[in-house]
């Protein structure tokens, strides 16, 4: 029996070599296959399922918000619905739309994945995020300030000493502030959420200010229990070009939303969009963010890029 055993012995070694070999091989052939995968279908992907998932916010100001029960609204929401009507006459059938809550954290890998096919929130242009996702074209151009309460007596950044400021995870705005953290102000940094946390901080004075960008401090204001307790001030920290984000390389789904949305430009439709949701009384205050059309919006709409922030020319 001993010997009968040591003559299979030696064949163990040799069968674990081929084991690893085969896994190894097995590992190569996934990798070359992801490597060389096809480029996004999501026009395909729309046509067969009937239906497309728009990325939405709880809070971003008049660019996206939840109505409650399911139900979302606001500049870049109804641009998307818009986008969806231009499908449908293009596909000529009717496109179910879903709607997918983001957060400022979890946006673009959600893009990245498939689970959100169109984000249509508040999500600025970037060199970083270009690496990983698309933009369509340029329709919102945000200033990042600062909102206070008036008895706080801060004018600007200048003022923010010892003070605590907060603005949401996620964001461009807690790049900025980190920046300043660099250059020697020093401050207490506060890292919020979401947008509404980030305000209820200001508001019960767990925060000295709220960074982010003038359109959502806006909203949040007019939103407020007493708007007039509130100013924004200070210097721009950054002025950034806003737009609805794609996944990479979907050159087919990008042409479709850009020449929808140029169509809206020439049209007056996304004009008219504005002044609905930033000039006229909105859900669920019944009362309007009051944020007029800027000069940087409107070169940006003359001449329709997808830029990112860090070639952009202010006006």
């Amino acid at each position: 029996m001993k010997d009968a055993m040591d003559q299979h012995r030696p064949a163990r070694p040799k069968r674990r070599g081929l084991i690893a070999l085969a896994m190894a091989a097995n590992f190569l052939t996934a990798t070359l296959a992801f490597g060389q995968s096809s480029p996004p279908d999501t026009l395909g992907k729309i046509r067969e399922s009937g239906a497309i998932t728009l990325g939405v916010r709880e809070a971003s100001g008049g660019l996206s918000f939840s109505y409650g029960n399911g139900q979302y609204g606001g500049f870049h929401v109804e641009l998307c619905q818009r986008i969806v009507a231009a499908l449908e006459q293009s596909f000529g059938k009717k496109i179910e739309i879903k709607y997918q809550n983001v957060t400022a954290a979890n946006r673009v890998p959600l893009v990245q994945n498939g689970t959100v096919d169109l984000e249509c929130g508040s999500t600025s242009n970037t060199a970083a995020r270009a690496q990983l996702v698309s933009f369509a074209m340029t329709t919102f151009i945000e200033e990042i300030r600062m909102a206070v309460k008036k008895k706080s007596g801060i004018n600007g950044f200048d003022q923010i000493a010892g003070k605590t400021i907060v603005t949401t995870t996620g964001t461009t705005s807690a790049q900025h502030l980190r920046r300043l953290v660099l250059s020697g102000m020093q401050f207490n940094q506060i890292l919020a959420k979401d947008h509404s946390e980030s305000f209820l901080l200001l508001e019960s004075d767990r925060a000295d200010g709220f960074v982010i960008d003038t359109g959502i401090l806006s909203a949040q204001i007019s939103a407020s229990k007493s708007p007039q307790d509130y100013r924004i001030v200070g210097e721009p920290l950054s002025v950034e070009p806003d737009a609805l984000m794609l996944r990479k390389d979907d050159v087919a789904f990008k042409k479709a939303v850009d020449d929808a949305i140029k169509a809206q430009i020439r049209s007056g439709q996304l004009a008219a969009l504005w002044d609905k949701w930033f000039m006229q009384a909105i859900p669920p205050t019944g009362k309007p963010i009051g944020l007029a059309m800027s000069a940087n919006v409107k070169a940006a709409w003359d001449n329709p890029n997808d830029r990112p922030m860090e070639t952009y020319v202010r006006q």
